[in-house]
């Protein structure tokens, strides 16, 4: 399934507006949220192809959301990513037990994150 409809996960507005740019630069439609409970809502009112979660936010974190997304039949079947700063093995090992479909570490290569979008879609 082609990845068209990106939602990108973050609590801060600074990183939202950065990530937005690059993918609807390289053809996406971005949809953003700003916290776990709000990516839970909209994984399930926006249908997007992927999801670009960040763990550290207030409320339901990253970690948490990508659990509650991944287990529920409606929005099982969107991959998300893992997009933190929280680069320790054991977070990487968290995160994805948590059923992510891959984690990167900010700062983001978004050259790298491009390729593995491409590579899902």
């Amino acid at each position: 399934m082609p990845i068209k409809k990106i939602l990108v996960v973050d609590d801060s507005p600074t990183e939202r507006l950065a990530l937005s740019e690059v993918l609807v630069r390289n053809g996406y439609q971005v949809v953003t949220a700003e916290s776990g409970d709000e990516a839970v809502v909209k994984s399930k009112s926006e249908h997007p192809d992927l999801i670009l979660m960040d763990v550290v936010m207030p409320g339901t974190n990253g970690y948490q959301a990508t659990r509650t997304i991944v287990r529920d039949e409606a929005t099982r079947q969107i991959p998300v990513i893992i997009c933190t700063s929280k680069g320790q093995e054991t977070d990487k090992i968290w995160g994805m037990r948590q059923g992510a479909f891959d984690y990167m570490v900010k700062p983001l290569d978004h050259t790298a994150l491009l390729e593995k979008i491409r590579a899902l879609g």
